[in-house]
């Protein structure tokens, strides 16, 4: 009798020892996928950083060439713009 208990006190350890490894093996291959689309997420954030940055760089090299254009006219235009620095030396108080 003592050592049928025995028995089924083995049987019940071995099922929660079986439980316990279920679980372990299950959290490990949440953690898994998780650090897996953890890295899909990062290599996207990146790519899309990446994107930006170049269209934030091609954006400033337009506004630079529409602020050089613009700057060009002004000095075409200006027919006073090269004497602009000369009027102190002609100036008589």
């Amino acid at each position: 009798m003592l050592q049928a208990i025995n028995t089924k006190i083995l049987i019940a350890i071995l099922a929660a020892l079986g439980g316990v490894t279920a679980l372990l093996v299950h959290e490990h291959n949440a953690a898994e996928k998780a650090a897996a689309e953890a890295a899909k997420t990062r290599a996207i954030l990146q790519q899309q950083e990446a994107e930006r940055k170049a269209e934030a760089d091609a954006h400033k090299r337009e506004e630079d060439a529409v602020m050089r254009k613009a700057e060009q006219e002004k000095k075409k235009n200006n027919s006073n713009y090269r004497a602009k620095s000369k009027t102190w030396q002609t100036y008589v108080p």
